[in-house]
C-alpha cells in the first residue's frame, strides 16, 4: 500500500481480511453522517431563526449539535476515504489532529450532558427563577469551561500518546487513529499512560454522571409533587430526551471505556467506537426533534413562511 521505509503516518487496518464487512460497515456509516449532517444542522440553524427557540435549553443543544457534528465529521470523511480508496494511509499530522479532536470532543460531550442536566434541573424545580438563574453569561461560561476542560484533558494525554516509540510499527488496527490503539503499537512500557487515561476517564465519565443522577433525583422528587397530570407530562417531556441521549452515551462510554474485569475484544471495540462516534451523533438530533413539540413547532412556522414567500413571489 505504501513504502514502509519512507512513510511518516500510520497504516489503519480497519477490519482486516474483511472485506465485507468493511463495506457494510462503510455504508451504515455514510448512511448515520448523512443523517449526522441533517439533523445537526438543523438543529443548529432554527433556533437562530425562531425567536421562540432562544432559549438556555436550545442554547446547550445547539452546541451538543456542533459537538456532534465535528466528532463525526473528525472520523468518517476518513474513514470512507480508506475503506472505498486503495490505501488507507493517514499522515502523522492528519492522524495527531484525529486523535485529539476525539479526545476533546468525548470530555466535553460528558461535561455538556451533565450541564444540559443543571439546566433541566432549574427549569423544573425553580421555573419561576429560571431565565434569571441561566442567564446568558452563565450558558456562555458553562460551555466555556466544558471546552476548557476538554483541551486541558486532551494536551495532557494526546501529545504522550502520539511520542511513544513504536520502534517501526505504524499498522493501527483501528479505522481512525484512537487512544487505546496508539498505546497498543507502543514499543515501551505504557503503564503510567494507561494507569493515567484510566484515572481520567473514571473522573471525567463518572463525576459528571453523578452530578445528572443528582440533579435528576431533585427532578424526579419535584415531579412527583406536581399535582396535574399534565403538569407532570410537560415536565418530564423536557427530560425524558436528554435522559435518553444520557443512557446511551454514558452507557457506551462505559461500558467501553472503565467497565470492571475484561475490557472488550479489539473488533467489539472497534464496533462500539463506531457506535459513539458515528451511530450516536446521528440519534441525538432524531431523538430531540422527533420528542420535541417546541421544535417540530418551529419548523412548521419556518416552512410556513416559506410556502407564503413563495405564494407572494408567485403572485
Amino acid at each position: 500500500m505504501v513504502n514502509d521505509s519512507h512513510f511518516g503516518g500510520f497504516i489503519l487496518l480497519g477490519f482486516p481480511g474483511q472485506p465485507q464487512l468493511e463495506m457494510i460497515i462503510s455504508g451504515v456509516a455514510f448512511l448515520f453522517y448523512t443523517i449526522a449532517l441533517t439533523g445537526n444542522m438543523a438543529i443548529i440553524l432554527l433556533p437562530l431563526l425562531d425567536a421562540h427557540l432562544q432559549t438556555p435549553m436550545y442554547f446547550f443543544l445547539r452546541n451538543l449539535a456542533i459537538l456532534d457534528l465535528c466528532y463525526t465529521t473528525n472520523i468518517v470523511p476518513q474513514m470512507l476515504a480508506n475503506v472505498w480508496g486503495k490505501e488507507k494511509n493517514i499522515f502523522f499530522g492528519g492522524c495527531a489532529l484525529q486523535l485529539f479532536t476525539d479526545v476533546t470532543l468525548c470530555t466535553v460531550e460528558c461535561l455538556l450532558l451533565a450541564v444540559m442536566s443543571y439546566d433541566r434541573f432549574n427549569a423544573v424545580c425553580k421555573p419561576l427563577h429560571y431565565m434569571t438563574m441561566m442567564n446568558p453569561q452563565l450558558c456562555r461560561t458553562l460551555v466555556a469551561m466544558s471546552w476548557g476542560v476538554g483541551v486541558t484533558n486532551c494536551m495532557i494525554l494526546s501529545p504522550y500518546a502520539m511520542s511513544l516509540p513504536r520502534c517501526g510499527n505504524h499498522h493501527l488496527d483501528h479505522y481512525f487513529c484512537e487512544m487505546s490503539a496508539m498505546v497498543k503499537i507502543a514499543c515501551v512500557d505504557t503503564t503510567t499512560l494507561e494507569v493515567t487515561t484510566f484515572a481520567m476517564c473514571l473522573v471525567i465519565v463518572l463525576v459528571p454522571l453523578l452530578l445528572i443522577l443528582v440533579s435528576y433525583g431533585f427532578i424526579a422528587v419535584a415531579v412527583f409533587k406536581i399535582k396535574s397530570a399534565a403538569g407532570r407530562q410537560k415536565a418530564l417531556g423536557t427530560c425524558s430526551s436528554h435522559l435518553i441521549v444520557v443512557s446511551i452515551f454514558y452507557g457506551t462510554v462505559i461500558y467501553m471505556y472503565i467497565q470492571p474485569g475484561n475490557s472488550p475484544s479489539q473488533d467489539e471495540g472497534k464496533l462500539l467506537s463506531i457506535f459513539y462516534s458515528i451511530v450516536n451523533p446521528s440519534l441525538n438530533p432524531l431523538i430531540y426533534t422527533l420528542r420535541n413539540k417546541e421544535f417540530k413547532g418551529a419548523m412548521k412556522r419556518l416552512i410556513g413562511k416559506e410556502k407564503s414567500s413563495l405564494e407572494t413571489a408567485g403572485h
